[in-house]
């Protein structure tokens, strides 16, 4: 199969929504490579670490079958992050499978690849989401298109599951 670009924070990613996706997208076998602001060792807010393989300069987004964005309190680290914002717009451009958890889909929002989708977001982020013309649904997970959004960790496993699907179409 593919591979998956998983983007975290450098510091206080949500450990669940980094462990899980990336156990169910390996199992369903794809490969996984770490992306974040800078290489090195990435740390959770729970205290998970993991290697990051590759900056987000290093990133060609062809490579890679889909990206997935992990959510927790250091996602805002690139909610205006050109970088990130120019990988997930040329995913989208691509029709390549796009996921956001938690608050990470602000920075899909802030890309401006949610207007007109819909979409779910941790409560904290609805108002920007709408702001950028993203149609805010009840659900905690969401698939558009080859889009996946999802509210919390709570909705993990669904999430990973939904784009393990958004992968396949």
């Amino acid at each position: 199969m593919g591979k998956v670009l998983l983007i975290i924070a450098p510091e206080n990613f949500q450990d669940k929504e980094f462990s899980v996706p990336k156990k169910i997208i390996e199992e369903a076998g794809h490969q996984i490579e770490v992306a974040a602001k800078y290489k090195g060792e990435a740390r959770g807010q729970q205290g998970t670490t993991c290697q990051v393989e590759k900056s987000l300069m290093e990133i060609a987004v062809d490579g890679y079958d889909g990206v997935l964005l992990v959510g927790g309190a250091g996602a805002v680290t690139y909610f205006e992050d050109q970088n990130v914002h120019q990988i997930v717009r040329y995913a989208n451009d691509c029709n390549k499978a796009i996921g956001a958890i938690n608050i990470a889909p602000s920075i899909l929002a802030n890309a401006g690849i949610l207007s007109g989708r819909r979409a779910s977001v941790f409560p904290s982020q609805e108002e920007n989401l709408r702001e950028k013309g993203a149609e805010l649904m009840s659900s905690d997970v969401t698939l558009d298109g080859k889009i996946v959004t999802a509210s919390g960790p709570y909705a993990v496993e669904e999430f990973a599951y939904k784009f393990v699907e958004a992968l396949k179409r």
